[in-house]
């Protein structure tokens, strides 16, 4: 594989696709449907959600070159969980949010279908869509982490995702604050042709599976100059996923930026043509990696980590074949291939060692796996401290992987010594 002819084929698209919502002179063919038309009140504690289906409607069914579901700025209005679903008849519709947008506060305060929300804001089959802000999503989620799980162990495992696109292309996200969902706080879903960029998104470090961007399922994915804090994968990359372009995102505090997990109870589950570049990981538990369970099937291939700096991250770069976070983990001979992964210009510093960790299956090893300019130090190195407590770990892992290495690695990996292979 070429990697760079993957890198501008993918650049290419994005620049020639990043045509958002136009704020100049007014098409005669677009109209306007402001939510307080249709009874919205905005003050934070009245339930608007019919008012916002009632707009839905009336935007997603207008004829013409755009369509805009107007959100005020300055107000706050509460949503129970709600789907804006198409197709819609506008070639443009645009989800215009200046003002806040939020869930209820408790859980018990949710009405969600069976008493189970897959998600609180969902888009679906829609084509054409672009959201903007600069306002912002609140999935009010601390009270949902905080649950007693021992004593609402099924409300713990319900935890609704945030805001959803799902079954959609040619959708434009930008210039919105997402923060505080139960779950996943943003998950694209099974659509084509995504464009996301200047996004912040929050949650507390220590909120459980708050993923920033969720992608599964998706081709043609860009996530391009956000801020992203959160209390797991800052962009998790799940199953089916291929063209997937990630650059200039700063991550941390978080789990990274990660592909997987994949291949759990033995499902058979790819992800290909991924490029994560120009990212900034800071106090991050990992930085760039790779997970899948023992057992699984599938493949993981073509994938592209570069220009990577990295401040006081825990776990820099990992490929782990053996991914199993809980107890109960058996051993299997079957796993997800894991092949032609690279690594260039990675930089910066880690909290312990190993800062590298290439952990793979002896049935099915990692092949093809490159690195090129790796400079990995140890934090209290890279502060120039003189003395300080020494790790018995060794800098670098290295099992079952076959490959190259080019120009200066720090820290050596033998494993891929060009001149064993």
């Amino acid at each position: 594989m070429d990697f760079f002819m993957l890198l501008t084929y993918l650049f290419s698209l994005f620049h020639n696709n990043q045509t958002g919502p136009s704020h100049s002179s007014p098409d005669v063919n677009s109209k306007i449907f402001n939510v307080f038309d249709y009874g919205a009140i905005g003050n934070g504690y009245a339930d608007d959600t019919k008012a916002f289906m009632d707009a839905w409607e009336d935007t997603c069914n207008y004829i013409g070159s755009k369509s805009t579901m107007e959100i005020p700025q300055g107000r706050t209005f509460l949503l129970q969980p709600v789907g804006f679903h198409g197709p819609c008849k506008s070639k443009k519709i645009v989800f215009s949010i200046s003002g806040n947008l939020t869930a209820p506060y408790a859980p018990y305060q949710w009405k969600c279908n069976e008493d189970y929300c897959h998600q609180w804001i969902e888009f679906a089959h829609i084509n054409g869509l672009y959201i903007d802000g600069p306002g912002t999503i609140d999935g009010q989620g601390p009270k949902w982490w905080s649950l007693n799980c021992k004593k609402y162990e099924q409300a713990c495992h319900r935890r609704p995702r945030g805001m959803v696109i799902s079954h959609s292309s040619n959708v434009h996200i930008s210039n919105i604050v997402v923060k505080d969902s139960p779950n996943f706080q943003m998950s694209l879903e099974d659509s084509k042709w995504i464009f996301v960029k200047q996004l912040t998104i929050t949650a507390d470090g220590d909120s459980p599976n708050t993923d920033g961007i969720h992608i599964q399922r998706c081709l043609n994915v860009f996530v391009h100059n956000s801020n992203i804090h959160t209390g797991d994968d800052c962009i998790s990359i799940g199953d089916g996923s291929k063209y997937v372009n990630i650059s200039g995102i700063s991550c941390g505090p978080g789990h990274g930026i990660s592909i997987g997990s994949l291949g759990r109870n033995g499902s058979k589950e790819t992800v290909e043509n991924v490029i994560v570049r120009d990212c900034i990981f800071r106090k991050t538990d990992n930085g760039v990696r790779i997970k899948t369970w023992q057992g699984g099937r599938g493949l993981v291939r073509n994938i592209l980590f570069e220009r990577i700096k990295l401040h006081g991250v825990t776990r820099p770069i990992i490929i782990d074949q053996f991914y199993c976070p809980h107890s109960q983990c058996n051993n299997h001979t079957d796993a997800v291939e894991i092949k032609n992964i690279m690594y260039k210009h990675i930089h910066g510093t880690a909290v312990k060692k190993p800062f590298v960790e290439l952990l793979c299956s002896k049935s099915v090893p990692c092949r093809d796996i490159y690195m090129n300019d790796i400079d990995i130090l140890d934090q209290e190195e890279g502060k120039g401290k003189k003395y300080h407590k020494r790790s018995s770990h060794p800098p670098a892992e290295c099992i079952n992987v076959r490959g190259e290495s080019n120009g200066a690695i720090k820290p050596k990996l033998a494993c891929l010594d060009s001149e064993r292979h």
